[in-house]
């Protein structure tokens, strides 16, 4: 007579119980965290604004009021980043994203709508700064 030896391995039932088990811990878990991308674009792009503008303030103060050299472009923050004492480096808005992220724009108002063409939109006049793809107000504007 033969003796039955115990099998060490898992059967095909077990397999597929853990297998659905893991498929529905991951269909609770992932729709939480899909959001988490925008939530942090849109959080950074803020800070970053409000960043550009205590380094304007700064400048304004120790320039009698006076306003940086910023001009229309990619990155062309003049003397806020020349000078070293006020950015390090050039700051980019997530929100937008792509390449436009750090391109910027003069402007008297911030925008009414979403869009991908720049990230800053820079008044030289007043020296107010507003984040591309946000309102007056630094909430981001739906993207569509």
């Amino acid at each position: 007579m033969r003796r039955r030896t115990a099998n060490p391995g898992f059967t095909l039932v077990e397999i597929l119980i853990v297998v659905v088990i893991l498929g529905i811990l991951a269909a609770i878990v992932v729709p939480q965290y899909a959001g988490a991308t925008g939530d942090a674009s849109e959080k950074t792009a803020y800070h970053e604004v409000q960043r550009l503008r205590k380094a304007v303030e700064v400048y304004l103060i120790r320039h009698g009021n006076g306003l940086p050299d910023v001009e229309e472009g990619d990155q062309t923050w003049g003397s806020l980043i020349t000078a070293g004492d006020y950015l390090k480096t050039a700051p980019m808005n997530p929100y937008v994203g792509g390449e436009n992220a750090g391109y910027i724009v003069l402007g008297d108002a911030p925008d009414d709508a979403y869009q991908t063409d720049y990230g800053w939109i820079f008044d030289p006049i007043t020296g107010d700064i507003w984040a591309g793809g946000f309102d007056a107000d630094d909430n981001p504007l739906p993207k569509e």
